[in-house]
């Protein structure tokens, strides 16, 4: 699976590249993005992963972590800690989608914690504007993206069937800002599950009709001039 997945990053991450890992858990996509060759800024609200991150690259110089969470605007903002550290959210309607359909009925949220926010928008103020973006945040990837106010060369955001809404509304913001060419990965395929990059209207129509139960996956949007890269 990993060299699956090395091989489908790679084609559109280079060495030298910077890449964002917002929702970055315990690592496993910044050491990918790292045996790439990239530059990754690392995104994370948890303290058991922080450590998990701090002790695995301290010494890295092509890593950076931010301790907190990625929001619409500087500050702080509650964290839902589930029992299961992959599935803590800040998104209370996402936990309550998930417990309702069944697909994760069997966990917890029993604990809030306060974290620190920053926003995209600051995060390449600070570091320079990524090559490639990847979102991972349990249901608040449109509060991530409403502090992003600039396209990026490519971006990733997590989508679950129970949250077509929310993932339509994250396919309008890149839209309006410019990146409004569209493609879904399945589950855990690292593969395109369309023929060819699509608009905003296309994508959202195409997520609508996965109606299989419990689908989920990834939706990649990129701005139009990278059409012709061999992705």
């Amino acid at each position: 699976m990993r060299r699956r997945r090395l091989r489908f990053y790679g084609s559109f991450i280079g060495s030298g590249d910077l890449v964002f890992d917002v929702g970055a858990n315990m690592g496993e996509r910044s050491e990918d993005f790292l045996a790439l060759g990239a530059t990754v800024v690392a995104v994370e609200p948890q303290a058991e992963c922080i450590r998990r991150l701090r002790s695995q690259w301290e010494d890295e110089p092509r890593f950076a972590l931010f301790e907190g969470a990625c929001a619409e605007e500087e500050g702080d903002r509650e964290l839902f800690v589930s029992d299961a550290h992959t599935l803590s959210s800040m998104s209370s309607d996402w936990i309550d989608a998930v417990r309702e359909s069944g697909r994760f009925s069997d966990y917890l949220w029993n604990e809030t914690r306060v974290v620190a926010t920053t926003t995209l928008d600051a995060l390449i103020a600070e570091h320079g504007t990524p090559v490639f973006l990847k979102i991972d945040v349990e249901g608040f990837e449109y509060g991530v993206l409403s502090g992003l106010s600039q396209p990026v060369g490519c971006a990733s955001i997590e989508w679950a069937s129970e949250s077509l809404p929310a993932a339509t509304r994250c396919i309008d913001h890149l839209s309006d800002l410019g990146m409004d060419e569209f493609n879904v990965s399945l589950g855990e395929s690292m593969s395109y599950a369309l023929p060819r990059w699509v608009d905003a209207v296309e994508a959202v129509a195409f997520l609508s009709r996965t109606t299989k139960k419990l689908a989920w996956g990834d939706v990649y949007a990129r701005k139009p001039e990278r059409a012709g890269d061999s992705l």
